[in-house]
């Protein structure tokens, strides 16, 4: 049994990684300070006495004994992190600061949950974890997408300084059971305008492309890459390399809704990328790892957990 600690605990992937964990055997701490977390997510492990959840921000610093770290905890949705954007900075920098700074003094390996937004609107595609990305530093984006790319700096030179053993993701657009449904993310809003009958509102042409994992997938690599021996580091690409359009994924969610939504066109948003897409050679590689569950019946789990909320 191995004690771990979750942080960002609640949130979406926070959540299903606490509950894999437990089921693994392991005992394990969630810290959340429910900013996008819901307690409700996690309101089942509590039985568990193996499970300890601690209501905390990761701005201040935390002192656990503890074997292992995930670190999830920041807001990754628009809508969230330009909320309080200077907080989004402070949850990504500081956070990595406070977790690396446990890490280090309790000898414990530390996974940082990072993402493909360090890659910005990319001139290059696909995505490979040797492309150093095409950022806007001063944009709407930038808490969420500087914040992280300052976090990757922070773990790697722990590592080369301070000998912290570090793994660092890269994580694509995730999606399934947990989400907010108020997230602003692209798959929850069409589910939700969709469930609705409402317009399912594209921003741009809807020829921009992305692509889609489902949570169940990002999870197993994330366990895999904590297991790898010390000299695997990262970062590393997680993701679903199949890539669609976001016209592609709205006539989906109409299809597998049955709804009478009606596709309408908006303006383009600021910064928002026109493709993304994983190369995953080397979680293929590394890790041997690579996505199983296809969109289509990923989109209908999530719809039916959309479905049993009280919306």
């Amino acid at each position: 049994m191995k004690r771990i600690l979750v942080t960002g605990g609640a949130g979406f992937l926070g959540s299903h990684l606490c509950e894999r964990l437990l089921n693994e055997g392991n005992e394990v701490v969630c810290v959340d300070n429910y900013f996008t977390g819901n307690k409700q997510h996690i309101i089942h492990l509590m039985q568990n006495p193996n499970f300890e959840l601690i209501r905390h921000d990761v701005i201040q610093p935390i002192y656990l004994e503890v074997d292992e770290i995930y670190n999830l905890a920041c807001p990754a949705s628009p809508i969230h992190y330009q909320y309080n954007p200077i907080k989004t900075v402070k949850t990504s920098v500081m956070g990595a600061i406070n977790m690396l700074g446990l890490a280090k003094r309790i000898n414990a390996k530390i996974l940082q949950a990072s993402t493909s937004e360090v890659y910005g609107d990319p001139n290059l595609h696909p995505q490979p974890e040797e492309y150093w990305g095409n950022v806007n530093p001063i944009g709407l984006r930038s808490c969420y997408d500087e914040g992280k790319r300052c976090a990757e700096t922070l773990f790697f030179d722990y590592h080369r300084q301070n000998k912290v053993r570090i793994k660092v993701i890269r994580i694509f657009n995730t999606y399934g059971p947990n989400m907010h449904p108020q997230d602003g993310r692209v798959v929850s809003n069409f589910i939700m305008q969709a469930l609705h009958n409402e317009n399912i509102t594209i921003y741009g042409s809807g020829e921009q492309t992305r692509s889609f994992c489902y949570c169940d997938d990002l999870i197993e690599a994330m366990i895999r890459m904590m297991n790898t021996d010390d000299s695997v580091t990262g970062p590393i690409n997680i993701g679903n390399p199949n890539e669609f359009t976001i016209r592609q994924l709205a006539e989906m969610v109409i299809e597998l809704t049955g709804s009478k939504s009606q596709i309408v066109y908006l303006p383009a948003v600021a910064d928002d990328p026109t493709q993304r897409q994983p190369t995953i050679n080397k979680a293929k590689e590394i890790l041997h790892w690579e996505p199983t569950v296809q969109l289509r019946d990923g989109l209908r789990k999530t719809i039916d957990y959309f479905k049993k909320l009280n919306l």
